[in-house]
């Protein structure tokens, strides 16, 4: 499959606007036309995930960045001119090249709206693309295979599904850029594997995300507000957080909160309620991680329903108590659970997250003021967001992605054009003399002044502005 796309990527040459254009509309057409077929096989695999989710998350909700990428596509990948090559004597011109054969790797969470999505900017670059779907939600990975085939031919777009042995050959192919969203542990298997060809790679990671309650904050409406995000995809979001720092005095107010919110979640009709746990390996996953912190001294609060493995229902719960100790602290939980960790300071709160693997996403609930230009100076994320869940990811034409241990490089935009996008500097000389014989022997002695000449300029310069810094600082 990577030969025939990169054969005919090569035969066919760089691909005019038109072309771009033309298979990011059927991929729309893709997306829209199988809608129902798409939802009723999301629900099938997660046992419950009603209609409106599955038609947000993975088709309506990333519709608006395909389209306003299909509609920027000829002035992104314009030519570059560099004013000031052109004033040395040496015009330059940065080219917007395509890569050739774009990898990804989708999760299981939004299984069709985090391939189609990366897809669309790799095509707006002007590639070929490869989907690897993951096999946990098998029934959706099948269908959308087969309806690939007939909006795209296999040189242009092709799907593969199979278990993890097929994802490792996928990971390991010499592809010319590989996408991959997924755990931080997947994700560090798949780029050891794309680095044996050097395969740039772009990771859209996870972690444990904070949230942080200001001490001047609604508690209540902000307890509403994180449990709300919590249970977002039955809390199956890379971006949903996973503990929340509340002020020591307001603890018992905002659980209570929370439990509410939790409690009017849990309490809708089963079919358009709360999203299921994808399978039973991730129910009892997070079912432990729960036993674990309860074993080792947590209070557990939930909604008061039990834990329900026929149909994958785990209670909206709160945690608190959590010690170092205990799997909830460090693991990311992907489900309905929420810590919570009484503060006094917040400095303690920054210094606590700051120490941290970088999270995907930062969450401040409060008024803006000192509280959170301190968060957002002292602590790092991929992204943040104030007052609400995913905000930073909702506003597409700005650059989504993670940073150290939830990911590198971006997408969304025209930062995802970028991604898929080789920038080609092509300069020509009009100098009166040749720049090569210049820097090989034998060396004009008027090099050497020159040379030493601007060194000394420099130097005094540099030379001048700290003797002013210090000078001030006096």
């Amino acid at each position: 499959m990577l030969d025939a796309q990169r054969s005919d990527f090569l035969a066919a040459g760089t691909p005019p606007a038109a072309t771009r254009r033309d298979r990011i509309d059927r991929l729309i057409l893709l997306l829209t036309e199988n809608a129902d077929e798409f939802a009723e096989a999301l629900n099938a695999d997660f046992g419950n995930r009603p209609y409106a989710v599955n038609l947000l998350s993975e088709m309506a909700g990333i519709l608006p960045d395909i389209s306003a990428t299909r509609r920027n596509v000829q002035k992104w990948m314009r030519p570059e001119r560099i004013r000031a090559g052109a004033l040395m004597g040496m015009p330059t011109v940065v080219e917007k090249k395509p890569l050739g054969v774009v990898g990804v790797i989708g999760p299981w969470n939004f299984p069709i709206g985090l391939v189609v999505q990366p897809a669309a900017s790799a095509f707006a670059a002007g590639n070929r693309v490869m989907i690897k779907f993951s096999e946990v939600t098998s029934r959706t990975a099948e269908l959308f295979a087969a309806k690939v085939t007939e909006y795209f031919d296999p040189t242009e777009l092709t799907v593969v599904t199979g278990g993890a042995d097929v994802g490792a050959a996928f990971s390991a192919l010499p592809f010319d850029h590989l996408f991959f969203t997924g755990s931080p542990g997947v994700g560090a298997l798949v780029a050891a594997a794309a680095g044996k060809n050097l395969v740039p790679v772009t990771l859209e990671l996870g972690g444990k995300n904070p949230a942080v309650i200001a001490a001047d904050a609604d508690i209540a409406e902000m307890a509403r507000r994180v449990m709300a995000a919590r249970l977002a995809n039955g809390g199956q979001i890379c971006l949903c957080p996973d503990y929340a720092f509340v002020p020591r005095a307001h603890v018992d107010k905002f659980v209570d909160a929370a439990i509410e919110q939790g409690r009017l979640a849990a309490s809708t009709e089963v079919e358009t309620g709360m999203v299921s746990i994808v399978d039973d390996k991730n129910f009892d996953r997070v079912a432990a991680l729960i036993d674990d912190a309860r074993h080792l001294g947590a209070t557990v609060r939930d909604t008061g329903t039990p834990l329900d493995r026929r149909r994958r229902r785990i209670p909206p719960t709160i945690v608190l108590g959590v010690t170092d100790q205990m799997r909830l602290a460090h693991e990311e939980v992907f489900g309905p659970v929420l810590s919570v960790l009484p503060y006094d300071e917040l400095p303690q709160v920054c210094d606590y997250i700051a120490a941290q693997p970088s999270p995907l996403a930062a969450y401040w609930f409060g008024p803006q003021g000192p509280g959170l230009d301190q968060f957002r100076e002292r602590t790092f994320s991929g992204g943040m967001s104030v007052n609400d869940f995913a905000l930073h990811c909702a506003v597409m034409a700005a650059p989504f992605g993670g940073v150290g241990h939830s990911g590198s490089g971006a997408y969304h935009g025209k930062t995802g054009f970028d991604t898929f996008t080789h920038q080609r500097t092509v300069t020509t000389s009009k100098l009166p003399f040749s720049f090569a014989r210049l820097i090989t022997p034998p060396y004009p002695r008027a090099l050497t002044r020159c040379l030493k000449a601007y060194l000394a300029w420099e130097r005094r310069g540099a030379n001048r502005r700290v003797a002013q810094r210090a000078k001030g600082r006096r």
